[in-house]
């Protein structure tokens, strides 16, 4: 038996309920609660292993406080790939890494620095070391 990968709408989708659920410091059994589900189901819906359908889409956007939209923007879309992502959508990569908890709270951090000059030093200092890491910063 060949597994199906999840489609890539269904796992945009999955990683835009998990970054939101973790900027609100939801946990998935928490938000499972709220949905009448367990934390696996949960699990699943985010990895985009199961699909998530019409009525539980507008439920979790109520939940997570997001207009249904939220859970779209910048995603593919069933159009060509020229036009699968909004002008000025953020690459995956972006999504990938506020997908993750230190990806949010590294954003939610340097967000609350309201001095110019000190951020563009830390995003001077993070590059400097990518750069040692081996890896391209831009």
């Amino acid at each position: 038996m060949s597994t199906k990968a999840p489609n890539p709408v269904d796992k945009y989708v999955g990683s835009r309920v998990r970054m939101r659920r973790i900027m609100l410091g939801m946990s998935q059994e928490k938000l499972g609660e709220a949905l009448g589900l367990t934390f696996q189901q949960v699990q699943k819906y985010e990895k985009g292993t199961n699909r998530v359908g019409a009525s539980r889409i507008q439920q979790i956007s109520e939940i997570l406080q997001v207009p249904v939209s939220f859970l779209f923007e910048g995603g593919p879309s069933g159009t060509t790939s020229a036009e699968s992502f909004g002008e000025g959508a953020s690459p995956a990569y972006i999504s990938d890494f506020l997908a993750t908890s230190e990806g949010l709270a590294l954003t939610r951090a340097f967000t609350r620095i309201s001095d110019a000059k000190l951020r563009r030093s830390i995003v001077d200092i993070v590059e400097q070391i990518a750069a040692r890491e081996g890896h391209d910063p831009r």
